[in-house]
């Protein structure tokens, strides 16, 4: 299993597994990173402009990790592992009930060379890195998990629901 500097697990054997696409590939199939950041990798961006920015995954018989520009970053709002969504309350100062995962760390003391996270409850999050959950368990989200979601969604429709000055001051 996958293992973070501390020696902590990420909850899966291969981050790739957990990836549907690249943050750069754009809807017609090209890498918006050649063509938006060309000075950060003048080679690349020349390969990928030869090839009318086709991005590179999709020719022959290349992976994700072949790219070296990869990054997939989780934009989906719930929790990977229970289904947990997010639930945030506007003006506060509490603690989101989802956290960035990263799955790709660098190996051998060098940079990683991709950037892959996916959301987890908080509660998802510590089982993970202490030693005994994985991201592609079948979990149901913690019953603390719940409970603290449902308190913020009854606050948030509290703070919709309209009370008329009538009934807010007693005339």
């Amino acid at each position: 299993m996958e293992r973070t500097p501390n020696d902590t697990p990420v909850g899966v054997d291969d981050p790739y597994e957990h990836v549907e696409r690249c943050d750069h590939l754009t809807d017609d199939g090209r890498c918006r990173y050649a063509f938006e950041h060309a000075e950060r990798d003048p080679e690349f961006a020349r390969e990928r402009r030869e090839n009318d920015y086709a991005c590179l995954v999709g020719e022959e018989d290349n992976d994700w990790s072949d790219c070296p520009h990869f990054r997939s970053r989780a934009t989906d709002r719930e929790c990977a592992r229970c289904g947990l969504e997010e639930r945030r309350m506007a003006h506060s100062g509490e603690r989101p009930l989802l956290e960035e995962h990263h799955l790709s760390y660098p190996s051998d003391g060098q940079e990683p060379n991709h950037e892959i996270t996916v959301y987890l409850c908080r509660w998802c999050h510590a089982k993970i890195h202490a030693s005994w959950a994985r991201i592609d368990d079948e979990a149901p989200p913690d019953t603390e998990a719940l409970s603290e979601r449902e308190g913020r969604r009854s606050r948030e429709l509290d703070e919709m629901g309209f009370e008329s000055a009538a009934d807010r001051y007693d005339p």
